[in-house]
């Protein structure tokens, strides 16, 4: 019998692990859809009265969820819609909660609500540093909002490129605010992900796939065109936040504050 040549013998390495990296992520998977949740706002008078805006994850305690800044309204009042999340119960069925803002960081695109009632599973976040080009990954959360439906849905990728995020170039009109606060502060490293993501995606968990535990928070869509060839022709590249900075702006309220 002849020997196996270096190529051949790597990818029959490669076929009899795939069956055990199939097990790993079923297994991980399991743990980690009942702390995604959906993040919307509720209004009685209202048709519908929920309206999702994006994907959120629990975190901490039990009665913490994170998600992305943008995904909050601007709205406030005592006409605005209620903050809420969307989670599910023991027995399978949709409970919405009353959530408020804790804290927020709009130049890392990040926030952090405080719900009410008994504490959800939480995910465990992983130093983001560790992170390395290469790396698979998963994230799980609610694509095209409730088109769907309410039900966690997950993608596999890879870390393509872990870059320094950059403010496109334009003319002075296009400058704002935010944009001369972020000139103003630097760029900062985000992962750039080989993995389809939708609008609904943003919040959503991103994990490693044989821990569960969270290293980024998907927050944007390479968008090719207009907004709608973002479902019709997706680019398959996304971006996460490294969960360093979430865990930073966890960092930056006491327990009591949580507590209240």
């Amino acid at each position: 019998m002849k020997p196996l040549l270096p190529t051949t013998a790597c990818l029959l390495a490669a076929c009899l692990a795939l069956p055990a990296l199939a097990a790993d992520m079923i297994a991980t998977i399991a743990r980690v859809k009942p702390s995604v949740v959906v993040v919307g706002t509720y209004q009685k008078t209202a048709s519908p009265p929920f309206v999702m805006r994006g994907t959120g994850f629990v975190i901490g305690n039990g009665n913490l969820v994170a998600t992305n800044s943008h995904v909050l309204p601007e709205e406030a009042g005592p006409d605005a819609p209620v903050l809420v999340i969307q989670a599910r119960g023991s027995d399978g069925s949709a409970q919405l909660r009353p959530a408020r803002l804790l804290n927020r960081d709009p130049d890392h695109d990040l926030a952090v609500l405080r719900i009410d009632g008994p504490p959800l599973p939480a995910l465990q976040l992983r130093d983001s540093d560790s992170v390395r080009e290469g790396q698979l990954v998963g994230f799980t959360g609610f694509p095209i909002g409730g088109a769907l439906g309410f039900s966690p849905v997950t993608h596999r990728g890879m870390v393509a490129s872990i870059t320094p995020i950059k403010l496109p170039g334009g003319t002075a009109r296009q400058l704002n605010e935010k944009a001369i606060r972020q000139i103003k502060r630097g760029t900062f490293d985000i992962f750039q992900l080989d993995a389809t993501a939708y609008p609904g995606n943003s919040g959503s968990p991103v994990f490693d796939i044989d821990s569960g535990e969270v290293i980024g928070v998907i927050n944007m869509v390479f968008i090719k065109g207009s907004k709608e060839s973002a479902l019709s022709q997706p680019s398959g590249i996304s971006y996460a936040i490294p969960a360093n900075y979430l865990k930073r702006l966890v960092s930056e309220f006491t327990s009591s504050d949580i507590e209240r």
